[in-house]
């Protein structure tokens, strides 16, 4: 009897051996991944005062420019493009223009006057991540305007598919 409990016991330890050899060394394992859609755009901050005081005699008031500010955009979508807009229209004869350097491969409309609804600023945007891209703003006014009082508007530039 010892000697088949002996023998069942070896045969076991054998058997368990062989599962470990077995084992191998090398495993597996599946991950799963994915990339998102990625599209951000942000500004450095907001442009100086711009303030039209100042013309030739016998001409219009002297545009007057900003360009402190910058943009950056990350996308890695196809077929982009920044619209701009304005939260309510500038008053009349009073132009509001912004210009955005295109980043790579994208194309920039130059000076667009901002108005309440959204306007192309820079189309055929690929993949791209950049920054450190200049904006300019341009106020303009003719002698109809008359005095304007100081005001303030907020500018919305939005990354979004062509």
């Amino acid at each position: 009897m010892k000697k088949l409990i002996l023998g069942v016991v070896v045969w076991g330890l054998v058997l368990g051996q062989i599962t470990l050899l077995m084992a191998g060394n090398t495993a597996q394992q599946t991950v799963t991944y994915e990339v998102s859609a990625i599209n951000e755009i942000s500004v450095s901050g907001n442009p100086g005062d711009l303030v039209v005081n100042s013309a030739t005699a016998g001409s219009q008031p002297d545009s007057v420019t900003d360009n402190s500010t910058t943009w950056a955009i990350t996308t890695n979508q196809t077929a982009r493009k920044i619209t701009g807009a304005i939260n309510s229209d500038m008053p009349s004869n009073v132009t509001l223009e912004i210009n955005l350097v295109a980043p790579t491969g994208g194309s920039s409309q130059g000076d667009v006057a901002l108005t309440a609804t959204d306007g192309n600023l820079v189309t055929s945007i690929e993949t791209v991540a950049e920054d450190a891209l200049t904006i300019t703003y341009t106020l303009s006014a003719t002698v109809a305007a008359g005095v304007v009082a100081e005001a303030q508007k907020t500018v919305t530039l939005t990354l979004t598919a062509e």
